[in-house]
């Protein structure tokens, strides 16, 4: 017995609480039947008793959810929680008492202590590799934390040599940056209760990997009471559902099948296979991240709680700027106000007043840079930022031009990259050569259609848009290739590691191509291909069927409810892979 409970309730890294394990839904129903005796069984009388009790509760199960899944890394949650508390109170009292540089003093002390935690835990390797390699030093991470701890406990317990990155902290710390920032500009106000304070910041459907919870959209839901129609319940469901199939039918499928195969391994495969591996990467990363929000904001509707949408079927989009506004929503609502607005907008850079398209182009570049810092510590990622930053430069600056320049520009462009092509035989130049060119015959096609003023039916406006969303899909997956060969790497290794692999990708796709090769892989892989294109189908399917098939089940008897959820869980088992595959995000 004392094995089972020790089971339990410690902590074991090697069996972290997942969305994707038995013992998870087997804690929630627990935690669920509960929180459903507390909604019953306390008067309505009590009122905010009545709320609080079950913001408490709620409160101490994310604490035991958050030690599951990264130990004693729950003293680092602790710590935010109480200093981000305390000084949002220090904050509102310096507002009150009209004592504005206190106020910022407060919260420029807020922000460098959380950013401080965040560098030192997620970026230690990361700028001491660029220190060593443009100081020619042998300087090494040390775990001042684990060191603290051996003085409590016994010596050598905690490894001082190895920095090892809390699960959730960049989630959570973007959110209490919302929180003191909102406070000192009285969007909202502070939390008189640490509890509350703490549920918000760790609310553990959403705590690991988001969406990302501004305090203003979640906050005054603490005081609401608990409501759950017989349709939110149903729509709650859905999403559960819909998570699981995401992760673990599509996602999982795909990398354990393929992907993982060809990122660790690029040069055992032919270029068309490495290039068929970077586009299925990028219906992965959505299942995979999508599906976990899903599943978030499933459980939490259960509660009575509702976290943004977070994806907004990212890969319909006809530009990279509109692919943002759809692709991790949270983040880029986040990144826009309190990153980009303060960088000066649309307005100034570095506080000098420029033209609008320069300041809005110049700050949104830093702000993806950043963004792409902000996923992982390793160069590639700041590659990935920057390429999606400038894409999005070029858009504007495309928009702004009539087709004449349009077609000249591509034309230009696709015959200098078929120059370096030629000069320097290079994969990386044959490979935007080809690209290039492929754009240019559709900017030539457009062009033709502009000059014969054909282009305003409804079959050349579908085909401009079924085009613009086709380029745009394969720009951000060229963009995936540095993104995912940087994913799943040792910090302290990972720059290295993740440009080789990156650069030999790079080079077999684009190497010579073996026909040979192509419709073995296809029928080899027959059902990859297949998982793939189901799963393109589906995420372009219109807007409007997929919101009346998630009404259909919502409002449909509660006994075929049961019946279709038992029979999806059965299809759902049946792609559980031998080892679960953690959720992409968990590692930024």
């Amino acid at each position: 017995m004392s094995d089972f409970l020790h089971h339990i309730l410690a902590f074991d890294a090697d069996s972290p609480l997942l969305f994707t394990q038995f013992y998870f839904w087997a804690f929630f129903a627990l935690v669920f039947a509960v929180f459903a005796l507390i909604m019953e069984a306390v008067p309505d009388r009590l009122g905010n008793k009545k709320l609080h009790l079950r913001n408490i509760y709620l409160f101490f199960v994310s604490w035991f959810f958050y030690y599951k899944t990264s130990g004693l890394f729950l003293l680092i949650l602790a710590f935010i929680t109480l200093s981000d508390w305390l000084i949002a109170g220090r904050i509102k009292s310096a507002i009150t008492h009209q004592k504005i540089p206190i106020a910022k003093l407060w919260l420029t002390l807020s922000v460098v202590i959380d950013l401080s935690l965040l560098f030192y835990f997620k970026y230690a390797y990361f700028f001491t590799n660029v220190i060593n390699d443009f100081l020619g030093t042998d300087v090494r991470v040390f775990d001042i934390f684990a060191y603290i701890g051996n003085g409590f406990a016994q010596a050598g317990r905690f490894s001082v040599d190895t920095i090892i990155l809390p699960v959730g902290i960049s989630f959570y710390i973007f959110q209490v940056i919302s929180y003191t920032c909102d406070v000192f500009r009285g969007r909202i106000q502070p939390v008189k209760n640490i509890l509350d304070f703490g549920f918000y910041v760790s609310f553990f459907p959403q705590l690991v990997a988001g969406p990302i919870v501004r305090a203003e959209e979640f906050i005054p839901q603490l005081y609401k009471p608990y409501r759950l129609s017989r349709r939110w319940f149903g729509i709650a469901v859905f999403w559960i559902i819909n998570g699981l199939a995401k992760k673990i039918i599509m996602s999982d499928y795909l990398a354990v099948n393929l992907i993982d195969r060809v990122f660790d391994n690029p040069l055992l495969f032919s270029g068309f296979e490495n290039l068929f591996a970077v586009f299925a990467y990028s219906l992965q990363v959505y299942a995979d991240f999508s599906g976990y929000t899903d599943i978030a904001i499933g459980v939490a509707m259960l509660m009575g709680f509702y976290l943004p949408m977070n994806f907004n079927s990212p890969y319909k989009s006809q530009t990279p700027q509109e692919f943002w506004r759809r692709w991790h929503m949270s983040l880029g609502r986040w990144l826009k106000t309190y990153l980009y607005i303060p960088l000066g907008g649309n307005r100034t850079i570095f506080g000098f007043k420029v033209k609008k398209l320069w300041a809005a182009n110049f700050n949104s570049f830093i702000t993806q840079v950043l963004g792409g810092l902000w996923h992982g510590a390793s160069w590639n990622f700041v590659l990935w930022g920057a390429i999606n930053g400038a894409g999005m430069i070029v858009e504007k600056i495309w928009r702004e031009w009539n087709w004449h320049i349009r077609f000249a520009a591509m034309t230009l462009l696709t015959f200098c990259l078929c120059a370096l092509d030629y000069i320097f035989n290079l994969p990386v130049w044959r490979m935007f050569a080809v690209w290039a060119a492929i754009v240019w015959v559709g900017t030539a096609i457009r062009y033709i259609y502009y000059l014969c003023q054909g282009a305003d039916n409804k079959f050349t406006k579908a085909m401009a848009t079924a085009w613009a969303i086709v380029q745009t899909f394969t720009f951000i997956t060229f963009t995936r290739l540095f993104f995912r060969s940087s994913s799943n790497l040792d910090p302290a290794t990972a720059n290295e590691v993740a440009w080789a692999t990156a650069k030999n990708m790079v080079n077999q796709i684009g190497g010579a191509w073996e026909n040979a090769v192509i419709l073995p892989f296809l029928w080899e892989y027959r059902w990859v291909v297949a998982m793939f294109v189901a799963g393109m189908v589906i995420h372009w399917l219109p807007t409007d069927w997929k919101r009346r098939y998630r009404l259909w089940f919502s409002a449909m008897p509660l006994w075929l409810m049961v019946m279709i959820v038992c029979l999806a869980i059965i299809v759902i088992y049946q792609f559980v892979t031998a080892d679960m595959q953690p959720f992409i995000y968990f590692q930024f």
